[in-house]
């Protein structure tokens, strides 16, 4: 049945979804990409669909903005519409010296300046991980399309607007960039026992400024479109 904020009834979602964080993405990736789409919720106009990509079915749905939006949205599909795999695709700050505006970063693991895994009570820290699968495959699909991309860690932040040097402190850690909702995603595929991958274009460097145009974004997040329905057929 339907959720407070999902109005899918069972067996509207596939079994595997991407997840970009602007609801209009998604709706991007449902016109480009799929065929046979249905849309099964707008509330709050956080959209979603579901369709066929190279005949399997795939749904993408919007997260919106930070891990609580992303934990209320993955909550539901994978604990009331049974969904197994989440990807995220979308944007993050480049931080580490090797990544490259329009570079594409997999997610390993996250930091996070969050206090959202407190909620699990347990004695420690927990340490957010994307799925190992996904995650081959995801590289594999990269360098067969000879997309730049990078491995790693990233920091999950609550905090948009910050001091710049705060970055810095991270980037000697070799973290290689920052966004603000994956930790959100891996924590809650870790509480459900199912599976997680983020993948995010470098739109931007807090450090130096650079950052890139509409019409070069459009471009390179199409790449990491394409390599989430990649990673989405073989999941």
């Amino acid at each position: 049945m339907a959720t407070p904020h999902n109005a899918a009834e069972p067996g509207d979602i596939a079994k595997v979804v991407l997840m970009p964080g602007d609801p209009l993405r998604a709706q991007y990736i449902a016109e480009h990409f799929l065929e046979d789409v249905t849309r099964f919720t707008a509330i709050r106009n956080m959209y979603g669909y579901t369709g066929t990509y190279d005949g399997m079915r795939i749904s993408v749905m919007g997260s919106g903005m930070g891990i609580p939006s992303m934990a209320i949205y993955s909550w539901e599909l994978y604990n009331d519409y049974d969904v197994d795999t989440i990807i995220r695709i979308g944007s993050a700050g480049g931080l580490a010296p090797q990544v490259r505006v329009r570079d594409v970063l997999f997610a390993q693991a996250t930091c996070t300046n969050s206090n959202f895994p407190a909620h699990l009570g347990l004695p420690g820290t927990f340490a957010p991980i994307g799925d190992f699968g996904l995650l081959r495959s995801g590289v594999e699909a990269a360098e067969r399309m000879g997309v730049p991309y990078h491995v790693g860690n990233l920091i999950t932040t609550d905090v948009f607007y910050t001091e710049p040097k705060i970055y810095e402190r991270w980037a000697a850690m070799g973290v290689l960039g920052v966004e603000m909702e994956t930790t959100g995603l891996y924590v809650n595929a870790a509480k459900a026992g199912k599976r997680a991958l983020s993948i995010l274009t470098v739109s931007d460097n807090p450090l130096t400024g650079e950052s890139t145009s509409a019409e070069e974004r459009q471009t390179s997040f199409t790449q990491m479109m394409e390599i989430a329905l990649d990673v989405a057929c073989h999941a």
